[in-house]
């Protein structure tokens, strides 16, 4: 290391300031994504129903490919959390490396899925020919930003794991501001900009999401944190790193993408019961992504931090830790599900769908309000399980889950037919079937003998 730089102490404190410290900024960074995201489909909707339906369908088909980056990243940031804790600062950067060289192997990968074969899976799957062409014209272009996405990811892993998370926003705000004056210019063909439609939403994510890694990276650079952590000084490659990665992410990555299919089946059925639930279901998917920011904010928070304290040998303190995280997490789902059963149509009027689609979405909204509570406890217990470094165990928690979701999708919304609030009431099956597996294991001290 740098004789200009005093040694780095990366190990965390298990209080109250630490916790907000670490999840504030992260909440920060995850918002304005989902920003970006609800901004694309209000000036979607502008193009009609049928747009702001199909945007769903496309946004959890992309979905699909970032919780596999998601996966990587979860398992790296435990990874590096991990060494942090140990304080073995010299594995950071090489760790780093070797999952971005593994996330542009994914993101080729993906591209070539998307170009190939989503195309027919599509055609099969959806009634309307004229969202399947406007759906696989989307894809075609915005799959091309799975790179950067990958690395951005990777980046968030490094930051995170290495309780630098309040450099999270520089990139994303920058993300975002790009993302909407883009949004508006390419999809109206405003602001001297060509009207690209529909597909102007997808360059538009592109650039914005390049811009974004630009940025973060070079605050980085400029504030001297590359050398610190020897980013650029171990890039050779190690065949152990690789498998490392892996070993610890594959799990993350299947139980992901198993969750995400799962969700895009879910989608499919609801476009079966016409535009206007497709589109009711498309801005429940916005509610659970800005909304849940604080949640996710505080599961990234417990991986890292439960990971942290394990390396440095502090297994006793780990489900104290837990629990004043549960804290702040639930208080503010509660915040939130007060917030949204208040007003509910404070959120659901931004769309400008009119008066029917607002009385048929309240009922579904008040299902997500009480899914998103417990959402908010059972996250912190999975990435708890995360942070212990039994990746496999998620897995299998979410193979389990996924079995008792999608019986219960197919029967109320494709055999009974049944309204879509009672299909969205599936999220509190998910919820509940995966927090208690994940609560027996960190209860059962089985993780005090895992090594990683």
């Amino acid at each position: 290391m740098s004789d200009s730089h005093p040694p780095l102490n990366l190990q965390v404190e298990t209080g109250n300031r630490q916790i907000l410290k670490i999840a504030l900024p992260i909440s920060a960074a995850i918002i304005v994504p989902q920003i970006n995201f609800i901004t694309n489909n209000i000036f979607l909707g502008g193009l009609g129903q049928l747009e702001l339906g199909i945007a769903g369908i496309t946004g959890v088909y992309y979905l699909l490919f970032a919780v596999i980056g998601n996966g990587l990243n979860n398992g790296l940031q435990a990874l590096i959390s991990r060494r942090a804790g140990e304080n073995k600062i010299e594995e950071i950067g090489s760790l780093f490396w070797h999952g971005v060289r593994i996330a542009l192997v994914f993101a080729l990968m993906g591209i070539l899925l998307t170009w190939f074969i989503a195309p027919t899976v599509l055609s099969w799957s959806l009634h309307d020919p004229n969202g399947v062409k406007i759906a696989i014209d989307f894809l075609t272009i915005r799959i091309l930003g799975l790179p950067i996405l990958y690395i951005y990811q990777m980046r968030n892993a490094l930051l995170v794991g290495t309780n630098q998370s309040k450099y999270l926003i520089v990139g994303t705000a920058t993300e975002a501001i790009v993302n909407i004056v883009l949004d508006y210019g390419l999809i109206y063909g405003k602001l001297g900009m060509p009207n690209m439609g529909f597909n102007g939403a997808a360059y538009a994510s592109i650039i914005a999401e390049l811009a974004g890694l630009v940025a973060v990276f070079g605050i980085i650079k400029m504030i001297g944190i590359s050398k610190q952590l020897q980013l650029f000084k171990k890039v050779q490659y190690e065949k152990r790193y690789i498998h490392l990665i892996l070993n610890q992410s594959y799990p993350l990555i299947l139980q992901h993408a198993i969750s995400i299919m799962s969700w895009e089946y879910f989608y499919i059925l609801i476009e079966h019961h016409g535009a206007r639930d497709l589109a009711i279901s498309n801005t429940m998917r916005n509610l659970f992504g800005f909304f849940g920011c604080f949640t996710w904010a505080f599961a990234a928070t417990t991986n890292t931090m439960v990971s942290n304290v394990i390396g440095q040998g502090r297994k006793e303190e780990v489900i104290p830790l837990i629990h004043r995280i549960l804290k702040w997490s639930v208080g503010f789902a509660l915040c939130v599900f007060i917030i949204l059963n208040i007003s509910p149509r404070l959120f659901l009027e931004v769309y400008g769908q009119g008066e029917d689609f607002i009385t048929a979405a309240i009922p579904v909204m008040r299902i997500v309000s009480v899914a998103m509570v417990m959402m908010s406890v059972a996250v912190v217990w999975v990435n708890a399980v995360t942070g212990t470094g039994n990746s496999k165990m998620n897995l299998y928690t979410e193979a389990a889950t996924i079995i008792f979701y999608l019986i219960y999708v197919y029967i109320v919304l494709e055999r009974l037919n049944m309204p879509i609030t009672w299909g969205w009431a599936s999220e509190w099956i998910y919820w509940s079937v995966m927090f208690i597996p994940s609560f027996w294991y960190i209860r059962s001290n089985r993780w005090k003998k895992l090594v990683i």
